[in-house]
């Protein structure tokens, strides 16, 4: 992601929704987030519509931890 995309409202608010049912929501929205329509539509299924959720979800299933990385490289 060549810009950081961030849709938390500081006043706790919502913010945008992601609209699964319209494709050219659903294409500019991969575009930002740099995903796949498909995984947003996973993300929108896991924790709803709320744009600062889907963000967080996808950051989450593409972060690795220090754990992961050593069990991955066998050095556990």
């Amino acid at each position: 992601m060549s810009e950081e995309a961030s849709f938390a409202s500081p006043s706790g608010e919502l913010g945008p929704l992601v609209d699964v049912g319209d494709p050219g929501q659903m294409d500019a929205w991969a575009r930002k987030l740099d995903v796949s329509p498909q995984q947003i539509r996973e993300a929108v299924a896991a924790v709803g519509t709320s744009a600062a959720n889907v963000e967080e979800y996808l950051k989450g299933t593409r972060a690795t931890t220090n754990a992961d990385r050593t069990s991955s490289a066998g050095t556990n």
